[in-house]
């Protein structure tokens, strides 16, 4: 597809890794894990006086609320759970993938636990994020890509006890493997991204339709690119399977579970039946209006990504976590957590704010910045609603 004419053209950087001196700083790749771990620090920080001023604990806070206690639950005693309401609705502990808990109980189990998981998939995942954006726009590029990646308005659940931080790590790094044609890395990343939350196929359907192109298109033909083809959704499918034989119902068990749940593909109905309740005036919670408007940014973003002509992986990757997204009827508030690994989105203002002036693209991200910390206090210590 042509590109836009104003706009950058998102194929690897000629020089990804320039050669360093001795009088060079900080590597860029460094200084990008500086600049997200400073933003999100500030974060936890604005988090903590919250809680504490509202008498609750912090590490609860972060680590131990709404999906985390599922998290925790399998983590501490494994599979099991089932959570019975007053209306008839059956909520299992199956509908949560393992490679998370697992992680957590192999740090020791509890809150603290869980948030350092996170919190190390967190710096990870924006490294991976680093290392996409300086293969496609620079180096600095890269780090405007991370930085605009840790000023979401949801950014705080990589603060968080939830598994979006792992999953982002996984796929960062599975789609940078890609983009150098690691075959073999990519295809373990995505298994494992498979293993780490239903959005992971979105990381196989990269993999697996970018090694098939290569097959049938570039005519590469060595047995790790049929490996990535075939192997990529491996994760995925192998849960999938695990919960339907635990539940007597091989095929449709997971997806049953997640129906008990409020969570089916219902091809957008729910969303914009949601969306029109907010665009009509009726009376809904400001997290609601919210995430409409999150969900018209995130579908504009995702204009100049095709027609500035990204890899076909990110591309994948990207729409069917949107379409899964968008499609997917359940708790509608928790779309843009939904979002928040979908990073290629971000590209495009990553790649204009490279070609203004430094001092514009802090002040855009200082703003950002304070959005995204007054967001999240209001999602964990202010809303009604999930997470």
């Amino acid at each position: 597809m042509a590109a836009v004419s104003t706009g950058p053209t998102l194929s690897p950087h000629p020089h990804p890794h320039p050669p360093r001196t001795r009088t060079d700083g900080p590597s860029p790749a460094l200084l990008a894990l500086g600049v997200f771990a400073a933003v999100r620090g500030a974060g936890v920080l604005i988090i903590t006086a919250g809680a504490w001023w509202a008498g609750r604990d912090p590490a609860r806070v972060l680590g131990g609320s709404w999906d985390s206690v599922w998290y925790l639950g399998i983590a501490a005693h494994g599979y099991g759970r089932t959570q019975m309401w007053a209306d008839g609705s059956i909520q299992s502990d199956y509908a949560f993938f393992p490679l998370y808990p697992a992680l957590v109980r192999l740090a020791g189990g509890g809150a603290l636990a869980a948030l350092a998981v996170a919190w190390t998939a967190a710096a990870g995942a924006a490294l991976g994020v680093y290392r996409v954006g300086e293969r496609l726009l620079g180096a600095r590029g890269g780090v405007l890509l991370v930085a605009l990646w840790a000023v979401l308005p949801h950014a705080v659940v990589l603060s968080a006890g939830y598994t979006e931080a792992l999953l982002a790590a996984l796929a960062a790094w599975a789609l940078y493997a890609v983009l150098r044609e690691r075959w073999l890395w990519a295809t373990a990343l995505a298994v494992l991204a498979g293993l780490t939350r239903p959005t992971g196929i979105a990381v196989a359907a990269a993999v697996s339709l970018t090694a098939l192109h290569a097959l049938a298109v570039r005519g590469r033909r060595a047995p790790e690119v049929w490996a990535a083809a075939l192997l990529a959704p491996a994760g995925w499918a192998a849960y999938v399977l695990a919960v339907g034989a635990r539940t007597g119902h091989p095929v449709d068990g997971y997806f049953t579970v997640q129906r008990r749940w409020g969570s089916r593909f219902d091809f957008g109905v729910g969303t914009l039946r949601d969306a029109e309740k907010v665009l009509t005036g009726g009376p809904v919670p400001f997290a609601t209006s919210f995430t409409v408007a999150v969900l018209v940014v995130a579908a504009l973003l995702a204009v100049p990504l095709l027609l500035d002509r990204a890899p076909l992986a990110l591309l994948a990757y990207t729409g069917v976590l949107m379409l899964i997204t968008y499609g997917g009827g359940g708790f509608f508030e928790s779309k843009p957590r939904f979002l928040l690994p979908a990073f290629p989105l971000l590209l495009v203002p990553a790649a204009v704010m490279a070609k203004a002036r430094p001092r514009t693209a802090v002040v855009v991200t200082a703003g950002l910045a304070g959005l995204s910390y007054g967001y999240g206090v209001y999602l964990l210590l202010v809303a009604r609603v999930p997470l």
